[in-house]
């Protein structure tokens, strides 16, 4: 509740956390241990026990998913993706805006993709909306509908249906959101530094070499700039550059409204472990060398960096061609990205609780939905059951996403999910798998 683990009595009626108690409170039916107690009335209460050795999360929120569903739902689709997320502990999970068809750039296009997901998620499911050059100037009846904030690129996303601002649509989105006081978020590359290229071969440093940390450092400048001469609220998605953080965290000394996010790959890999052919480690922005992801590291320490998130964006094998120019550029991790986290972190001595903020509390403060990520009174009953000291190596073919390809297969990989709850009411385990689809579609506050 503040940060420390400690036995504790959670109560939960009704699907929210009414209490948090000491290990021996009485709870109106008896003496509860630790875990989640007391769900639901005196008369039919129930409760359970956290083993030992485990720690009871916070339900994991992550902010940055790609469901790509309608359109190209067999790179993945609602139900697979929240069924993974139940079973890596993520209870709330914002769906990116592409690569569905249609891109959720318009009230009707939310309506098709909210009917896609209708009745099939396993767990809490909400929206971004995308800012493309043809939904400037009528953002605000999407956000009124609901979604969370607006997605753009600044270079090329990849797909036709959703093209990039150039720096004056740029600036006409940060004006926007200011005006709606919404929230802008930003894939941040200057495509006049990115390399034209298409075949590359095998060799990682090909493709590392077409994106360098400076078409990064451009773009967020001029979000920086953006945001700083309008006040609007904006954040930067996935940033793989550290060179960066020096300027974020200036504007962030200035009173910028700024946030930032980085994304398990970019902490638990580097670029010099990248196979040739590799090309399930292929994502743009790039994994950059060591010292690079030290750097990384630090910014989450010291503050710079706000949340972690997995920037789940899968495809079929067959668009993971062995050309670093020619493959889809994408890394799937939603049910594992949290654990590969936890392991480098302790390979690094960090605790548990130092990493778990950027995970639960982090994400759920961007969206704003101060009941998600908590253990506290008030708080959904969102939480999930973790052994911390368990090891497995990550066998893709084995997890819920639906295209065994990963850059974290054959990682060995420390903590395990044994339990997910969503609103007190078990809905996964590392026994039986998902055992209930009880997920809602959540709004906008």
């Amino acid at each position: 509740m503040d940060g420390a683990f400690r036995p504790a009595t959670v109560v939960v009626r009704d699907g929210r956390i009414t209490a948090v108690l000491p290990i021996d409170a009485v709870v109106e039916t008896g003496t509860a241990e630790t875990g989640t107690a007391a769900a639901g009335t005196a008369q039919a209460a129930t409760e359970h026990v956290v083993p030992a050795g485990h720690v009871l999360l916070p339900g994991l929120v992550d902010t940055h998913v790609h469901v790509n569903e309608p359109g190209r739902t067999e790179w993945e689709g609602f139900a697979s993706a929240t069924r993974a997320a139940a079973l890596g502990g993520v209870t709330t999970i914002i769906d990116m805006p592409l690569n569905s068809i249609p891109a959720t750039t318009t009230v009707d296009a939310l309506a098709v993709k909210r009917a896609s997901a209708e009745g099939r998620v396993a767990v809490d499911v909400g929206f971004w909306g995308g800012a493309v050059p043809a939904s400037l100037g009528s953002l605000d009846a999407l956000h009124d509908a609901g979604v969370f904030g607006f997605k753009c690129f600044t270079a090329p996303s990849g797909v036709d249906e959703f093209p990039h601002l150039d720096p004056v649509q740029l600036r006409a989105a940060i004006e926007e959101v200011a005006r709606i006081d919404a929230l802008l978020i930003v894939h941040a590359e200057d495509p006049a530094l990115l390399v034209p290229h298409e075949a590359l071969g095998v060799h990682y440093d090909d493709f590392l070499g077409t994106r360098p940390p400076e078409a990064e450092r451009s773009a967020i400048a001029r979000v920086i700039d953006g945001a700083r001469a309008t006040g609007a609220r904006v954040h930067v998605l996935h940033l793989s550059d550290a060179s960066a953080l020096p300027m974020i965290r200036a504007a962030k000394d200035d009173g910028v409204r700024i946030t930032v996010e980085t994304c398990p790959h970019y902490l638990a890999f580097e670029a010099g472990s990248i196979p040739d052919g590799a090309t399930e480690f292929k994502c743009c922005p790039p994994i950059r060398d060591d010292a690079n992801r030290d750097a990384l590291w630090q910014g989450l320490l010291d503050g710079t960096i706000d949340l972690v998130v997995s920037d789940h964006s899968p495809s079929t094998a067959d668009l993971k061609v062995d050309d670093w120019g020619l493959a889809w550029g994408g890394i799937a991790g939603l049910q594992v990205g949290f654990r590969a986290v936890w392991t480098e972190a302790h390979r690094r001595g960090l605790p548990l609780e130092r990493i778990l903020p950027f995970f639960t509390t982090g994400p759920a403060d961007l969206v704003r939905t101060a009941d998600r990520g908590r253990i506290a009174p008030g708080a959904l009953a969102h939480l999930a059951v973790f052994d911390p000291s368990a090891t497995a190596v990550i066998d893709v073919a084995g997890l819920a996403h639906r295209n065994p390809v990963s850059a974290f297969a054959g990682l060995e990989a420390r903590g395990r999910v044994t339990e997910t709850f969503l609103r007190g009411r078990r809905v996964a385990s590392s026994a039986e798998g998902v055992t209930a689809v009880e997920g809602a579609l959540v709004d906008r506050g």
